[in-house]
């Protein structure tokens, strides 16, 4: 199965991450969830969460409020809204101001996981992101001085440089056999995975992942290390802002 295909959806969004508004063919429906031929809502996943959204058709609206994965994408209506039967063909808009929010903050974590595995050689163990703030746990035993102020600057600098963000789509082997493609604590690539999606800040950090970005890095704004965290020996939580 093709890489942009998650049940009966093709998935828009894992091609042109500008995507907002599209037109899709309803193929199946109920108040728990609404399956289409084409999306460009985000499903969530990697810390990233689901888009929100609405659906218009025949001249009513029907409010999306995440989405669910299972065998389909279910996008999730809101409780009481008109629900559109099967066949029926919708206009559909992703929430911009949300989605360019995440494409910027999860951008930025792949910043600050750059950064802090160039400068320090620490793995991710775990993270997680809402518009503008997020949160990211590293293997990294020791903080030095200065670490907090440190991190925020040369993420800053990143940022400053504009280095572009490609997508790109590789083979199984292919991809694994880019050094250090991996930038977690523990593989979450699932082994019947084919292809596999690499984010590349080129000249920064290059890993596999499945979310949106933003085009270069100056699209990210400004970051802020708001605090660091102890999670148990040995592990640190970075929690950041982003803004303009």
């Amino acid at each position: 199965m093709s890489s942009d295909v998650h049940g009966r959806t093709r998935r828009l969004e894992l091609s042109d991450q500008n995507l907002r508004d599209f037109e899709a063919t309803v193929l199946a429906s109920s108040p728990d969830g609404i399956v289409l031929d084409r999306s460009a809502f985000y499903p969530g996943g990697g810390g990233q969460p689901a888009d929100h959204g609405v659906l218009i058709w025949q001249g009513v609206e029907t409010r999306i409020e995440g989405v669910r994965k299972n065998d389909d994408l279910h996008l999730i209506p809101a409780e009481g809204d008109p629900i559109p039967p099967p066949g029926t063909t919708v206009r559909a808009a992703v929430a911009d101001e949300r989605r360019t929010a995440l494409m910027r903050t999860h951008s930025g974590l792949h910043v600050l996981c750059g950064v802090v595995f160039r400068d320090y050689g620490a793995l991710v163990t775990g993270g997680n992101m809402e518009p503008f703030t997020a949160r990211m746990d590293f293997n990294l035993p020791e903080v030095p001085p200065g670490f907090k102020e440190t991190v925020e600057a040369a993420c800053n600098a990143e940022i400053t440089a504009d280095r572009r963000i490609d997508v790109r789509v590789l083979p199984r082997a292919e991809a694994f056999a880019i050094p250090d493609i991996i930038r977690t604590a523990t593989n979450l690539v699932p082994p019947d995975v084919e292809e596999v999606r690499i984010i590349d800040i080129v000249g920064l950090d290059t890993q596999a992942d499945g979310g949106t970005h933003v085009a270069s890095t100056k699209q990210i704004g400004h970051i802020k290390v708001a605090k660091i965290e102890s999670k148990g020996k040995g592990f640190r939580r970075l929690r950041i802002t982003v803004s303009d």
